[in-house]
């Protein structure tokens, strides 16, 4: 499922231990030791000889692009919808030749979704169409459109208002029952999480990072084609794709919900494959196809911190922007010019009260903004700003198409010696994570139990 509907949404998928990994630091390496569960049964089980005879013919060109789910009928339409509101989500770049993998994805993800809601009701648990309509309501603000402009879009874009609120029935309806069936029956000591804190605070000053992560299963016989699918993802995300995205659609791990973040972990705490790419990778890169046990991933680093240790990038700066755009048709010749003028002018900038004057004088555009958080800024600018003393300017920086600008540090208000989670938030963390695995198990014992008929 997308990422829409992000504050409705629990983990569901991949029951390996490394990739259930929320808590911080620590606390993912704790909660591995006692995350294996009967999920990993043997690969030889259904003792298939190594020599078959297929009777009958499967041909892959044909696809059965609807189902009916235990008497629900699910539609080509609601797969085109959906699938609409997965192309948007990356901005289109998804390759053609993608697409049709991805439909199949979608339907998979449909028939998940009948199983809920159809579980829940079940259980007597209803979602009324006023709770819906709030959800939706929320969605529409996070894209800061009213209802009516939101339900305008998706049908804009090929999808429609009621292929989303059926996506948030669904979380919706699979939520509470999770709440109900799952959640109270859950529990996590204080020694465990005491044990973390320990730990946490013995580990002090360590390397860690915030890894997001999309994982496709394999066995050895497949290995290949997933290895080519991965790397066909990867080209996808770096032509303009979402990374989030693609985690929600493609990966087999738990946090496909929450486009692939794993939260904060120490490299050590991962497979050993995936640790040595993971101390390598700088803020931005993506690195893989990474062959693992079960499949391959593709890694992407989010972030680097120090545990419990204070991080500069959290610093927070007051900037006065100067700004200045090139009219339509500005050659990049003609753009140099410009912006060496530009960059003439504001070296002369000797504290934020002399970069009025200088705005005036190139004609440049001001704004201020107080509460900027170096690491919300462009990679890039992270570490130049960092360099700058309260009264200078950075160096301009900008494109033809987007014009130039130079930022002028007018405060700054470094950040505070770190604090590490408390335990009420481990013990939270904890209980989401063992209610996200008991969750795929009930979801998987849903599917083995379902009748699907393809069409």
């Amino acid at each position: 499922m997308i990422g829409m509907v992000s504050n409705v949404t629990i983990s569901k998928l991949r029951p390996t231990r490394w990739a259930l990994l929320p808590l911080a630091a620590l606390a993912c390496a704790a909660v591995a030791q006692t995350g294996q569960s009967d999920d990993e049964g043997p690969s030889n089980g259904l003792n298939i000889p190594a020599d078959v005879i297929v009777f009958g013919k499967n041909d892959p060109s044909i696809r059965k692009p609807t189902a009916i789910v235990n008497g629900d009928i699910i539609t080509r339409t609601d797969v085109e919808q959906r699938l609409a509101l997965i192309v948007s989500a990356s901005g289109g770049q998804i390759p053609a030749e993608e697409i049709e993998r991805l439909r199949r994805q979608v339907l998979r993800n449909l028939i998940d979704e009948a199983l809920e809601i159809q579980e829940a009701k079940g259980n007597k648990i209803e979602i009324t169409p006023q709770q819906i309509d709030e959800s939706f309501a929320r969605v529409a603000r996070n894209f800061k459109r009213t209802p009516e402009e939101m339900a305008a879009y998706l049908d804009k874009i090929g999808s429609s208002a009621a292929s989303l609120k059926r996506q948030i029935h669904g979380e919706l309806a699979w939520n509470r029952l999770l709440q109900r069936r799952i959640q109270p029956f859950v529990n996590v000591s204080q020694e465990e999480v005491q044990g973390i804190i320990d730990r946490l605070e013995a580990s002090k000053g360590a390397t860690e990072a915030r890894i997001g992560e999309i994982f496709l299963s394999s066995t050895p016989e497949t290995e290949a084609a997933t290895i080519e699918n991965a790397r066909k993802i990867m080209e996808a995300i770096k032509q303009g794709g979402s990374f989030v995205a693609y985690a929600r659609q493609y990966s087999q791990a738990s946090t496909a919900a929450v486009g692939g973040d794993l939260g904060w972990v120490r490299p050590e705490q991962l497979p050993d494959a995936l640790a040595n790419e993971a101390r390598a990778m700088t803020i931005g890169q993506m690195a893989g196809p990474i062959p693992v046990p079960g499949g391959v991933s593709i890694l992407y680093m989010i972030d680097k911190r120090q545990v419990l240790t204070a991080d500069p990038r959290d610093a927070v700066l007051a900037l006065r922007q100067l700004s200045i755009a090139f009219p339509p048709g500005t050659t990049q010749e003609q753009a140099s010019q410009r912006a060496a003028q530009f960059a003439a002018a504001t070296h002369t900038i000797a504290g934020c009260g002399s970069a009025q004057k200088v705005a005036e004088q190139v004609g440049a555009e001001m704004v201020d903004n107080d509460q900027v958080k170096v690491r919300d800024l462009p990679v890039q600018l992270q570490e130049m700003m960092l360099g700058l003393q309260v009264g200078q300017a950075s160096p301009p920086f900008g494109s033809v198409q987007d014009g130039v600008r130079v930022l002028v540090v007018c405060g700054r208000d470094d950040p505070q010696a770190a604090q590490g989670p408390n335990a009420e938030t481990i013990m939270a963390q904890l209980e989401e994570q063992r209610v996200n695995m008991r969750a795929q198990r009930y979801l998987r014992d849903l599917r083995r139990d379902a009748v699907v008929d393809y069409r």
